[in-house]
């Protein structure tokens, strides 16, 4: 069985030191790398009944600000998903996926991950983010954030010990490596995330090395047709979880939709593919039921 040691020994404690924060705030619209958007097909969902807007979580050096979506009132608490924004950071499309949990009854909250390193919002080439903002985000400033967000929803109306995350392509990724970090997690799903890679200084681990050292399971949403994450790589992924001795990992599972390919989730962009997204999205709100999130 897995132990918080285990995972420290693979990322180091982030240092704590003051340092300016590029995002202080979310903007609105979505991010100029993905324009224009295709707007007959977003989604939109209100937030009548909801409390929802931007908040600022507190961490070891600064205010990382957030989108927070929950159900309007007092006197309960309500389980709490992390969502894990892509690659182009906490626009639209992320909050909108917050007020659809928050419309389940989830106290539902995406951090700005790259809040220290830029805007990932504001360039318009998809290169120009990974190279200025993306590259430059270690793993463990990410998951202290996280971390950082549970604390602060424990503190404002969320129940964490029904405690889940989900997220999307780079947030995929993310996804396993928290579920292998914070034992209070009952249970993640991963759209799209890659499990493979070249390891780097920044981000020295990726999903498949914690195949067997997972605190909850994980389902895995993935397109068959994605260019970028070879199936070859999800069935690697299948087998070394199915070959470890850790019950989560074990546990954990894949749906892959055969013609659909990356981002089939994003109703902004031409990837989306309406019958993929919304099967994944059942398929995501029983396993958190499953799970007890």
């Amino acid at each position: 069985m897995n132990s918080e040691s285990d995972f420290d020994d693979l990322v180091p404690a982030v240092p704590v030191s003051r340092r300016r924060f590029i995002v202080g705030a979310l903007g609105a619209g979505f991010a100029l790398a993905v324009q224009p958007v295709a707007a007959q097909t977003v989604i939109h969902t209100d937030s009548i009944g909801l409390d929802a807007g931007e908040v600022g979580i507190p961490t070891g050096d600064g205010e990382v600000p957030a989108y927070r979506a929950q159900p309007a009132g007092s006197g309960r608490r309500w389980p709490v998903v992390l969502v894990v924004q892509e690659i182009f950071g906490v626009h639209d499309y992320i909050k909108d996926v917050c007020r659809r949990l928050a419309k389940q009854g989830y106290l539902a909250i995406a951090p700005e991950l790259y809040a220290r390193q830029g805007d990932p919002r504001q360039y318009k080439d998809i290169q120009e983010v990974l190279a200025k903002v993306v590259s430059k985000v270690p793993d463990t400033q990410v998951l202290a954030d996280l971390d950082a967000c549970v604390a602060w929803a424990q503190a404002h109306g969320g129940d964490t010990a029904r405690l889940g995350i989900t997220g999307f392509c780079w947030g995929g990724r993310i996804v396993w490596l928290y579920a292998a970090h914070n034992r209070q997690v009952k249970a993640g799903v991963a759209w799209y995330g890659r499990l493979v890679g070249q390891p780097s200084e920044l981000s020295p681990t990726n999903p498949i090395d914690l195949a067997g050292r997972l605190y909850a399971p994980v389902l895995g949403l993935y397109g068959g047709t994605d260019a970028s994450i070879p199936l070859a790589t999800v069935d690697q992924m299948r087998m070394a979880l199915a070959d470890s001795g850790d019950p989560a990992s074990k546990e954990s599972k894949f749906q892959v939709y055969g013609d659909a390919g990356h981002a089939f989730h994003a109703d902004y962009r031409p990837s989306y593919r309406k019958d993929a997204a919304e099967d994944g999205w059942q398929r995501m709100l029983a396993w958190f039921r499953k799970h007890g999130v």
